[in-house]
């Protein structure tokens, strides 16, 4: 399991371990992070990812795991989530264009009659 959540990117930081005579040594505090299946509706796919317990609230909050993958900046997805989000925009986009050309149709029709 890695240790680097894949869509914030969190991962592990170094800390001092403070002894009771006050003596300071490094170590290493490291993100809460689980694995969850995820099935992405708009591209009919399920994928396991690596994520924080951060991460759970910023997908809940966002209102799916799409929507929070799209909001995301790049510099904090995994390669793995940066496929998905290209396939996600390409997606939207490809919905937005024929919604367009729809209305476009409607419109036409409409002037016509």
């Amino acid at each position: 399991m890695s240790l680097v959540c894949e869509l914030t990117g969190k991962k592990r930081f170094k800390a001092n371990k403070v002894s009771h005579s006050n003596i300071k040594t490094r170590r290493f505090k490291y993100p809460n992070l689980t694995k969850k299946k995820w099935k992405i509706q708009e591209l009919n796919q399920t994928h396991t990812l690596t994520l924080s317990a951060s991460a759970l609230k910023i997908i809940d909050a966002r209102g799916g795991i799409a929507r929070a993958i799209l909001e995301e900046k790049d510099g904090h997805l995994s390669d793995r989530l940066l496929r998905i989000k290209r396939d996600l925009v390409k997606r939207n986009r490809f919905a937005a264009i024929k919604a367009a050309a729809s209305r476009i149709k409607e419109g036409s029709n409409e002037v016509e009659n």
